[in-house]
């Protein structure tokens, strides 16, 4: 495979390089991810659909990841509830090593191939779910065990990597793979390959969440009502499809405790 995240920078003798100079060569090398992830779209619409006809017959979507991939997962997972409305179970991050392993790297934890299936197990994960391993290389053994195991049980699998003809990408049945270059830091997947991944996650995400009927117009009216900017987001919401004032608007949004059963109670 060509694993072109781990090839030489474009850039040499950084620390001699100006401050200015450092960051527009990285916004430089940033500009470019955009185009990379625009040329797999396709296959992103291929994982988008399959995993919202999981999910709309009941399955789960989860992650899997070590490292920064790992992170990723859990930081888009984390976010669908309060985005979405959701239960916490329907989007599942996981990383290798555990919920430490989110602040602090665990030695070695990717490269053990059993341990992502005894994770997902926690989890009773079956037939009618989905599950996405991200990896910038392509080839984190964690999550090559995971979708292995998941093939062997029947499990829908896709992958976000980063180089081309990877194993996890072969092993996947949706593969995405956004093919991003040399990074402006030699091998520092967090930079580009990151900034890749988390584009396709937004993606991915937002596009099930509107396909499971999440979204209205272009509002989130299911998002959770956790802190003052949200209700005010809310409430004026609540105010633009009804009519009413921001007092009545901000009453009802409370009563009703979403901005959709707020706007449909006043509708009936």
């Amino acid at each position: 495979m060509d694993r072109t995240t781990e090839k030489d920078s474009y850039y040499s003798d950084l620390e001699k390089k100006p401050v200015m100079e450092i960051l527009q060569n990285i916004n430089k090398e940033d500009q470019t991810v955009p185009l990379a992830v625009a040329k797999v779209l396709p296959q992103i619409e291929a994982l988008a659909l399959i995993t919202a006809a999981k999910m709309n017959e009941g399955g789960r979507l989860f992650y899997i990841g070590a490292g920064t991939s790992g992170r990723l997962g859990v930081v888009d997972a984390s976010e669908c509830p309060p985005t979405f409305g959701v239960p916490f179970d329907w989007v599942v991050g996981i990383i290798a090593g555990g919920e430490g392993a989110i602040r602090r790297a665990v030695e070695f934890a990717e490269d053990d191939t059993e341990q992502a299936w005894a994770d997902l197990q926690e989890y009773n994960i079956n037939d009618k779910d989905v599950l996405v391993g991200i990896a910038a290389s392509g080839t984190t053994p964690y999550v090559i065990g995971g979708l292995k195991k998941a093939n062997e049980h029947n499990i829908c699998t896709g992958c976000i990597v980063c180089n081309s003809g990877s194993p996890i990408a072969a092993e996947a049945k949706y593969p995405v793979e956004v093919i991003t270059g040399p990074e402006f830091l030699t091998g520092s997947t967090r930079m580009k390959a990151g900034t890749a991944q988390k584009l396709v996650l937004n993606m991915l995400s937002t596009c099930v969440m509107i396909q499971l009927g999440r979204v209205k117009g272009n509002k989130m009216v299911d998002m959770q009502l956790s802190n003052n900017k949200l209700v005010d987001r809310g409430t004026q919401m609540v105010m633009k499809e009804t009519g009413l004032d921001e007092q009545t608007a901000a009453a009802l949004l409370k009563q009703y405790g979403s901005v959709r059963k707020a706007v449909e109670s006043y509708k009936i």
